[in-house]
């Protein structure tokens, strides 16, 4: 019986990333030359939430669209923001959601994000839900926070690392997966670690090479 239960549980998550995904792959079909503001791209996942927001900041961070890192990322710090203040009631920030994509890359973003929720339906589920509870913003901002700033660093490739992190939990907050939320997070907090040591030791070596330079 709770076999049962477990499945007829695991399809239901399972038909709402389908869903979703079908929802995105509509509107890339019925999207004519006209550019899609991010607002109407938040929109498309109805009632998905903060976690689809995170999403459609993140996924343009992974595509070669030039300046999108720091597009993003500016958008990014805002979202941590108000995760800290009104988390999990979220909307997409005013200016961010002004900004637009032209035809082609809206369609490229649908079809992308289309992939990743039909992707994602077939692994996540609901399990370890102390980690998508709304009192976890008290780590969930100053980790968006941090991988914000990681992504508007000139970093090459910099962006792919943070943005993963930020997917994952997107995508654990959506399918209400706790396992992916923390899987996002340690890989988030890994590399914040490695680019504060790296900053660290950036700073002890350069004031030696000056100071060999001058002399």
């Amino acid at each position: 019986m709770a076999e049962c239960a477990l499945q007829q549980h695991t399809q239901q998550r399972l038909t709402v990333g389908q869903q979703q995904a079908r929802r995105l792959r509509a509107a890339a079909e019925a999207l004519e030359d006209q550019p899609m503001r991010l607002q109407q791209l938040f929109r498309l996942h109805g009632r998905a939430g903060p976690g689809a927001l995170l999403v459609v900041l993140a996924v343009p961070c992974l595509l070669p669209l030039p300046g999108a890192g720091t597009l993003m990322s500016l958008g990014l710090a805002a979202l941590a923001w108000m995760i800290w203040c009104y988390f999990p009631r979220l909307v997409m920030p005013r200016r961010v959601g002004r900004l637009q994509l032209s035809a082609p890359m809206a369609r490229r973003a649908l079809h992308t994000l289309a992939w990743l929720y039909e992707q994602a339906a077939r692994v996540m589920r609901a399990r370890l839900r102390w980690w998508v509870q709304p009192g976890h913003r008290v780590w969930l901002a100053p980790l968006v926070a941090a991988m914000a700033w990681a992504i508007f660093l000139p970093i090459p490739f910099g962006n792919v690392v943070p943005a993963v992190a930020l997917l994952l939990i997107g995508l654990g907050l959506v399918f209400e997966d706790g396992l992916a939320v923390l899987a996002g997070a340690t890989l988030g907090v890994a590399w914040a670690l490695a680019l504060a040591a790296l900053v660290v030791s950036g700073a002890q070596w350069l004031p030696g090479v000056w100071s060999g330079w001058l002399a």
